[in-house]
């Protein structure tokens, strides 16, 4: 029962780090520098630092509950 529930957040945390990781801007200028249209499309630094705080935290969450799940900590005797 505890396993299913831990395999479902970890299932949760996958897409939701995939999704938080699209969102991020990127922090170089790649080719858009060249142009002049790096500074285009910026972000706040608020909604940074919260998109960084919610990516460390689905981290945490995943490689916590990617250890759980495959030792077997959580698996009903």
């Amino acid at each position: 029962m505890i396993e299913t529930i831990a395999t479902g957040i970890w299932a949760f945390s996958a897409l939701g780090l995939i999704v938080l990781v699209l969102l991020h801007s990127p922090k170089g200028d790649g080719l858009g520098g060249i142009g002049g249209q790096a500074q285009l499309f910026t972000s706040t630094k608020s909604a940074e630092t919260t998109l960084n705080r919610a990516t460390w935290t689905l981290t945490v969450l995943f490689m916590a509950l990617t250890v759980a799940l495959s030792a077997g900590w959580l698996r009903s005797p």
